[in-house]
């Protein structure tokens, strides 16, 4: 008798685990993708490259996602995802996994709050939405994001998102973890967008406090701060246009820095108020059930920059990018893409050869 009560016990409390499984859920997933590609004035003697490096806009990735029900309308959250290079192998970032999330949450009707290292609301919108390259991945189509780049993920972070309605909002607060100053190394921003019929809207601000010490120099307490705007109006179904506006100021140097393809700055270089204002328009076309064409320009203007010897100046800087993507399945995707950019002024000092290079790229993506 007492052996059937235990296994009668045992049954039950193997049906119970069964049914919490079953209102559980993990999703492995992932991008591998590479291109093959041809460079002009790739170096300081203005020699070309063909190179076989990451996709134009989606670099390779894998990840796990889960969530569990908790009941009541609450349900726990969680996101881990590596970024890595497919053409060689390894990690996208030296000695960190989970480079491009890692992150735990809970969910509910009043919204959703994760913790750990993510995605800054500004790129969460950029990268899905408002941006025709989603916030592509070589230098001349990214350029506009690179003095910002570092702060695209936060890592240490606490982040919120809600949808009322057609409006959708997203704050962040990044810790410094630093002892004796909370504000040091910590980031924190919010976008806000609306939905009203074919036409969407952005505005978005983020601040962040940078390192302490830039090639040498103690910068504690500087700040990089960023505000935008961006609108995307769908024409037809097919087709779409997006535009948009980013000022960014920075009283650090870390975006001379982060802005330039080769280090060839030094501590009396750096700018202590550089702006840059940038603006950018764009679409994209389903031409054919399996080809997207997308096109994008985007433009610069940068004033009191470092300019390479110790003095600062403006500058301005172009780019002009045509993509097509074909699908093969629903999967399975090849694409090319050809680009354009050209720097004057303060941004001649970012080329590592002469002030324009013309790119063209082939490739195939995978995604699972």
């Amino acid at each position: 008798m007492k052996k059937t009560t235990v296994a009668i016990g045992a049954a039950l409390l193997a049906l119970s685990a069964q049914s919490a499984f079953a209102q559980s859920s993990v999703t492995l997933y992932g991008i591998v993708d590479t291109a093959v590609r041809f460079q002009t004035n790739a170096d300081p003697e203005n020699n070309n490259l063909v190179s076989m490096l990451e996709g134009p806009i989606t670099g390779s990735r894998w990840g796990l996602k889960g969530t569990e029900d908790l009941g009541g309308g609450l349900a726990a959250v969680f996101r881990l995802e590596n970024g890595f290079n497919l053409f060689n192998g390894a990690m996208s970032s030296a000695n960190t996994l989970f480079n491009r999330m890692a992150y735990v949450g809970l969910k509910s009707q009043y919204g959703t709050v994760t913790l750990g290292n993510q995605n800054s609301p500004f790129f969460d919108e950029m990268g899905d939405t408002f941006d025709p390259l989603t916030v592509a991945n070589y230098w001349q189509d990214s350029w506009m994001y690179n003095g910002i780049g570092s702060h695209l993920r936060v890592q240490n972070s606490v982040k919120y998102a809600n949808s009322f309605g057609g409006l959708n909002v997203k704050a962040i607060y990044g810790f410094g973890n630093q002892a004796g100053s909370v504000g040091s190394l910590s980031t924190y921003g919010f976008t806000a967008s609306y939905a009203f019929g074919p036409l969407q809207a952005l505005v978005g601000w983020q601040q962040s406090d940078i390192a302490s010490q830039i090639l040498g120099q103690n910068k504690e307490g500087r700040k990089q701060n960023q505000v935008n705007v961006g609108v995307v109006y769908t024409v037809v179904p097919t087709v779409r246009l997006l535009a948009g506006w980013m000022r960014t100021q920075d009283n650090s140097g870390t975006t001379d820095v982060n802005m330039q393809q080769l280090s060839t700055l030094t501590s009396s270089d750096l700018s202590t108020n550089r702006i840059d204002n940038f603006f950018y328009i764009g679409s994209t076309w389903q031409a054919t059930a399996p080809l997207l064409i997308t096109a994008a320009g985007y433009y610069g203007r940068a004033t009191n920059a470092a300019l390479g010897n110790a003095t600062f100046g403006g500058g301005h800087n172009y780019s002009a990018t045509l993509l097509a993507e074909y699908s093969l399945s629903k999967r399975t995707e090849v694409y090319g893409t050809v680009d354009y950019t050209r720097g004057t002024g303060a941004y001649t000092i970012d080329y590592p050869g002469r002030n324009n290079q013309t790119g063209v790229a082939v490739g195939l993506r995978n995604i699972f």
